[in-house]
């Protein structure tokens, strides 16, 4: 099984947001054992020692593995975002002609009454307008997808 530092680099930061706390991957001609201590948030990795010789592929040097322990990026709830919804199954648009401009992009300011998106349901189109006054962060969907009731298509920072 070839594995090179990127592939390993790659293994360990998944592994570092998981839960597991031990795996073991072993082949005909290599072995690597990775314990995470939950407690401090460390990795240990193990590989036994291989003759050269005998290796079919790159030893690598623990210190040639970089730290992966990453802090969790917080969740737009995490964050106090408001959601915007759905209010019903349909279409998302935003805007309400192909040739136009969107009604709004992530960053703008946004206030109670503003159209932020369309929802066709039924041939019929749905202005969605805000409810809340802040800025746009993130818009979930993209335009000419279909969405669900109560679906999120957009996150707002409330001010």
């Amino acid at each position: 099984m070839p594995i090179n530092l990127s592939e390993i680099r790659d293994f360990l930061s998944v592994l570092a947001q998981t839960d597991i706390t031990e795996l073991t991957l072993k082949s005909d001609d290599f072995e690597l054992t990775v314990r995470k201590d939950v407690n401090s948030k460390t990795l240990t990795v193990t590989a036994p020692a291989v003759p050269p010789a005998e290796a079919s592929v790159p030893v690598v040097q623990l210190s040639e593995i970089p730290s992966v322990v990453q802090e969790t990026p917080l969740s737009p709830l995490e964050r106090n975002y408001v959601p915007i919804t759905s209010p019903m199954v349909g279409t998302f648009y935003v805007a309400s002609a192909p040739e136009e401009s969107p009604f709004v992009a992530v960053n703008d300011r946004i206030r109670p009454g503003q159209v932020l998106c369309i929802i066709e349901a039924m041939k019929l189109m749905n202005d969605i307008e805000s409810e809340v006054s802040g800025q746009i962060m993130e818009i979930v969907v993209t335009n000419g997808e279909p969405v669900e009731y109560g679906q999120t298509l957009m996150w707002v920072k409330p001010e």
